[in-house]
């Protein structure tokens, strides 16, 4: 289709936009400079692809490096109930509370100024766990594997809940951490996306 024909092009922020779902075509905010790393459309496409027999009637999800927000923003408006953002920097908070109040989104988010770690510790402290949680941190900061076993290890995760993980081609990531396993991967140029769930998860 011509539309991915154009995606195959290297991300540019002007053309940032919620892919599908009830909000498709909208317009994203980008974060200025280059701090943050975002997931380019093709990528945001083939992530959710991967994610078809997932069910979207509902769910609470986690945005660990938000960013700008659009995988949050995707699943909302491909029919996730509620999502969380997180992210450590001050513009991109911004960014965040800009996107989701163009689409009107506000209601069904709540957004943190807070690193990662952190805030997966004052999650453990609500009663709270996630269908799916998106971990797609700067290539510079990559502690994926601790984070997955902090996720399993707290219970983070609901039991049909999915993980899903972006890195660079040269991160090793586990095929299993404790009871979560590697269940998809897919190669795009220089970035790799993992999904993980729970061991004889439907």
């Amino acid at each position: 289709m011509m539309f991915f024909n154009e995606l195959e092009r290297k991300w540019n922020g002007d053309d940032m936009r919620v892919i599908s779902g009830n909000h498709k075509g909208r317009p994203l905010q980008a974060v200025p400079g280059k701090l943050t790393r975002p997931t380019t459309d093709k990528v945001k496409e083939s992530m959710f692809n991967m994610l078809e027999q997932h069910e979207f009637n509902g769910g609470v999800g986690l945005d660990l490096y938000a960013g700008t927000g659009g995988l949050g923003i995707e699943a909302l408006s491909r029919g996730y109930t509620k999502f969380i953002f997180v992210d450590v920097q001050r513009a991109a908070i911004k960014v965040i509370h800009e996107n989701l109040a163009s689409l009107s989104l506000k209601n069904r988010s709540e957004v943190y100024k807070n690193d990662a770690f952190r805030a997966l510790k004052a999650l453990t402290k609500r009663d709270i766990s996630f269908d799916l949680i998106f971990l797609d941190p700067p290539y510079a900061k990559q502690d994926i594997p601790k984070q997955i076993a902090f996720i399993e290890d707290h219970h983070l995760l609901k039991p049909q809940g999915i993980v899903i993980a972006e890195t660079d081609k040269t991160v090793q990531l586990p095929v299993q951490k404790g009871k979560l396993i590697l269940w998809k991967q897919q190669h795009y140029g220089d970035t790799v996306i993992r999904l993980y769930r729970e061991e004889g998860g439907a």
